[in-house]
């Protein structure tokens, strides 16, 4: 994902803002219909492509998938109006909306959707590009894809933003995205990236109309300033909020508070290989040791956000309350790591065979309580003699150091629903061979034969008993350690109504928004 940090917003910027604030200058107050609806986020854009764009073109609605999904996961009918599979799961026919047209005016046509998702299929990494898939081709007015074995979570995979279907003169002629036309609601006016969005709404668009025409989008880098962006009337609906700013502006009552709890966790990538983190009761007691009622009150000021594990509840058909919830026990820590041969030095720190328990954790500030989080953090394990070095880089830096080794903690947030069936994207964190936001040298064989059957369709009825064996499976041998769950929260302006948050972080649902009278 090349979402990155927004740096250019400095001390002097929030300042200006602040005596916009203050003196009320530069507000917009105006519910002026034709006016563009002004939203302020986090990340800027580095990318066109699907593949790598984080979702940002399916959540401004400029682009769509073939299947969609409602705010609970359930899947719906997005470019594909219905779809069917043969007897022996491995053909699937999509049949595409007959009224749908690109941005420029061309028909979406079954060829045009086919080499779309052929191109999305070559791109490593996406959810697609790990299907059995043998082709993809048009079919009449269906797209057809047949697979080397069944695959039953194959629509689910179709909702996910990568396999977002552009227009032929999206790309060049090496397939390289060189435009974003879409067939969604609104389509692009003005892209100046990597921070700058302007919409309207698409004319040719048969769907819901948008109450609200026009869309710019900025991303700004510092928390801080976008909270003031917000105070001052700049921002009609603001994103990515750290915790202490957003009590504040829901303290003072003048603006709208819209959250919803994510199926995305906060949690520690451990480097299984690694020569101290390779032993699960060392895993376990680097978890015993976080204070998770603490950090989610404290730091998050959410006390139902403390993870018992991994999934949060707004996953229920994941979150098994049959697993013992993951607890603060300090002495318990200390006993696993003393069997693990870990004494207190002369300085008080652990060490073992002449070394010091010293590793590294890796994170970054694209969400603001990560650098926040990772202190706390830090700070527990140095009460039980560990030495965490802390680096707070840049957010590609995690995958990075999986894919050379190098990485030995990493600290970020994972959302286990962007394909809406988490039993995808669950195959590729814990398959055998890990992936960048998984497992890190750590294997369990009996939870990869689960997934992989589950993923067959093989045995429907055992669906439910899997969900219990792989959660069972992870809370025992901790590849990954919870921290926390995660409620999403927007800033909306009084001039704003509808905002409805998605937990699944598939879209902004704009074309729900109106001006309120």
């Amino acid at each position: 994902m090349m979402w990155r940090k927004l740096s250019a917003a400095g001390a002097s910027v929030a300042a200006l803002l602040l005596l916009a604030a203050c003196a009320g200058e530069g507000a917009n107050t105006s519910t002026d219909p034709d006016r563009p609806l002004k939203v302020v986020g986090q990340f800027e854009l580095h990318s066109l492509d699907p593949s790598t764009s984080g979702g940002f073109f399916t959540r401004l609605q400029v682009a769509e998938t073939l299947v969609d999904a409602d705010i609970n996961g359930v899947l719906q009918p997005g470019l594909a109006s219905r779809w069917d599979v043969d007897p022996g799961g491995l053909s699937w026919r999509f049949s595409l909306r007959k009224d749908a047209s690109f941005h420029d005016g061309t028909p979406v046509t079954a060829a045009a959707v086919a080499a779309a998702l052929q191109t999305a299929k070559t791109k490593a990494g996406t959810p697609l590009s790990e299907v059995p898939v043998k082709a993809i081709a048009a079919d009449g007015g269906a797209v057809r894809v047949d697979l080397a074995k069944p695959f039953a979570p194959l629509p689910a995979v179709l909702a996910h933003t990568s396999t977002q279907i552009l227009a032929p003169s999206s790309y060049g002629a090496d397939r390289t995205v060189t435009s974003v036309v879409g067939s969604g609601p609104y389509r692009i006016k003005r892209l100046e990236q990597p921070a700058d969005v302007d919409l309207v709404a698409f004319d040719q668009w048969h769907g819901k109309k948008p109450a609200i025409t026009e869309v710019s989008y900025q991303a700004v880098g510092r928390a801080e300033s976008r909270a003031l962006m917000a105070e001052s009337g700049q921002a009609d609906v603001t994103f990515g909020m750290d915790p202490t700013s957003l009590q504040r502006l829901k303290q003072s009552g003048k603006l709208t508070i819209k959250d919803v709890t994510l199926p995305r966790t906060i949690l520690l990538k451990v480097n299984a290989g690694h020569h101290i983190l390779k032993d699960t009761g060392v895993r376990q007691a680097l978890s015993m040791a976080l204070d998770r009622d603490s950090m989610a009150t404290a730091l998050l000021r959410d006390p139902e956000m403390a993870a018992t594990q991994l999934f949060a509840p707004s996953l229920p058909e994941w979150h098994q309350d049959s697993v013992a919830p993951l607890k603060h026990d300090e002495e318990a820590a200390r006993e696993l790591l003393a069997k693990a041969g870990w004494r207190a030095g002369s300085d008080g720190m652990l060490e073992r065979d002449g070394k010091k328990f010293s590793v590294t954790l890796r994170t970054f500030p694209d969400r603001p309580e990560l650098p926040i989080l990772a202190t706390a953090i830090q700070a527990k394990l140095k009460e039980l003699g560990i030495t965490l070095n802390v680096k707070v880089g840049n957010s590609s830096e995690v995958p990075a150091g999986h894919q050379d080794g190098s990485l030995e903690l990493g600290l970020y947030a994972r959302n286990y629903a962007l394909v809406p069936d988490a039993l995808v994207t669950l195959a590729g964190d814990f398959g055998a061979d890990g992936a960048d936001h998984g497992a890190m040298g750590w294997h369990d064989p009996a939870l990869t034969s689960t997934l992989n059957t589950m993923a067959s369709g093989a045995d429907p009825e055992g669906l439910k008993e899997g969900r219990r064996q792989v959660a069972e499976i992870l809370q025992r041998d901790l590849p990954v350690i919870p921290v926390a769950w995660y409620r999403q929260s927007a800033v909306v302006s009084k001039r704003v109504s509808g905002l409805e948050l998605d937990p699944l972080e598939r879209s902004w649902r704009l074309i729900e928004l109106t001006w309120t009278k």
